[in-house]
């Protein structure tokens, strides 16, 4: 199990202008993604991918070279099976001989963002490459699965307050029993947001669970304005009210309130995720395996989770890649009780792969396919490789 290879590559695929929304991202006219394979001795490819933000579209360029540049050369050579050992080795650097040593991390500088997307999609062919090996999926190889079915939740929700009910319904219609909806800034003032809310329970009625994300767009102040207006509505959870560096305002709003408070998508590593334990500001955590150090990374989020007695929903707003990955993790954690779904326009969720994943009437079955079960199309990477 010699790894032979490692290669990232940036795909960048336009979404047709008829599938586009406009956020607090702007205009959303490409979906983007590092796409990174390792080859091991005897030919078998593990597929992983790596987010240079967020949101759906973005550079790459940055990722492709950490991995290609920095990372790759480093690793060919090694066991891919000693999965723990290269995450060290890649989180600590030249010093990992001493923190295998004495047993606690000395980490690169570069323990956040660019480098840490890298090593998650790294991590993620890894899995991938050791569940094809054995025929397993990874959800095996982490103790099987919890549960044989989760209920998905609909993503997406931009529409004003005029035909919200309607876009939404339309996710409904098509199984979901929950659906989210983004709010915030991109709505210009809290009423707005309000009004929407308003709008989309009015619309849907008391039984579909409703989800509203701000991606961090509020202060402190709106998003409690916010939460006070919709306080009856009974959301299932309010998502990133704050910038995910305001600890401290993200637990006056947790504390203001009696609606859920979901957040984690742009952490990385286990110590982002304790500290928003630390300061109680989070009732759902939402690691993205794709940015937070891949699948090693998120089973110890996991553990957090399980341990404080909070839900785990991982984000799995990316390609067909992350959210496998996302799914596998939600299915071998007891903390887990839904998963996310993208109704974007998302062609690497649904064209880039051989088979797409299949959301069944708004349900998710557990994996069987061998490592994370998605094997991306040569055709469609070749075309969009940027």
């Amino acid at each position: 199990m010699k790894i032979r290879d490692v290669r990232a590559r940036w795909i960048h695929c336009p979404i047709p202008v008829e599938q586009q929304h406009v956020s607090d991202f702007g205009r959303i006219s490409s979906f983007d993604a590092a796409i990174i394979s390792v080859e091991v001795d005897g030919g078998v490819v593990g597929w992983g991918e790596a987010k240079a933000g967020v949101g759906s579209s973005g550079p790459c360029r940055a990722v492709v070279e950490a991995v290609n540049d920095e990372y790759a050369p480093a690793l060919v050579g090694l066991d891919a099976r000693r999965i723990t050992a290269i995450w060290d080795t890649m989180y600590n650097g030249t010093r990992a001989g001493y923190a295998l040593e004495r047993g606690r991390g000395f980490p690169v500088l570069g323990r956040r963002g660019v480098t840490m997307s890298a090593m998650s999609g790294i991590d993620m062919a890894l899995w991938d490459v050791v569940g094809k090996s054995l025929d397993l999926p990874v959800v095996d190889l982490w103790g099987g699965p919890c549960t044989d079915t989760l209920p998905a939740y609909a993503s997406g929700g931009w529409a004003d307050a005029d035909n919200i009910g309607a876009q939404l319904q339309g996710y409904v219609d098509h199984g979901f029993d929950a659906v989210k909806m983004r709010v915030g800034i991109m709505d210009g003032d809290v009423a707005t947001s309000v009004a929407r809310v308003r709008a989309a329970r009015d619309a849907l009625g008391p039984d579909i669970g409703l989800m509203a994300d701000a991606h961090g767009t509020y202060n402190s102040t709106d998003a409690m304005r916010f939460l006070a207006g919709v306080e009856d509505v009974n959301l299932r959870w309010f998502e990133e009210p704050v910038n995910a560096d305001d600890l401290a305002s993200a637990r006056r709003v947790r504390a203001s309130t009696r609606t859920p408070i979901a957040a984690g998508e742009s952490e990385s590593t286990r110590f982002d995720f304790r500290e928003l334990i630390a300061h109680e500001a989070a009732d759902v955590l939402q690691p993205d395996l794709a940015i937070c150090g891949g699948p090693t990374e998120g089973r110890r989020i996991a553990a957090l989770a399980e341990t404080h007695q909070l839900e785990l929903a991982p984000h799995c707003w990316g390609s067909a890649l992350s959210f496998n990955a996302g799914v596998t993790l939600a299915f071998a954690s007891s903390a887990a009780r839904t998963v996310e779904y993208s109704l974007g326009g998302n062609p690497l969720l649904r064209e880039m792969p051989v088979e797409a994943p299949v959301v069944d009437n708004g349900v998710v079955h557990a994996p069987t396919k061998p490592g994370f079960g998605i094997e991306p199309r040569p055709d469609f990477l070749q075309e969009f490789e940027r």
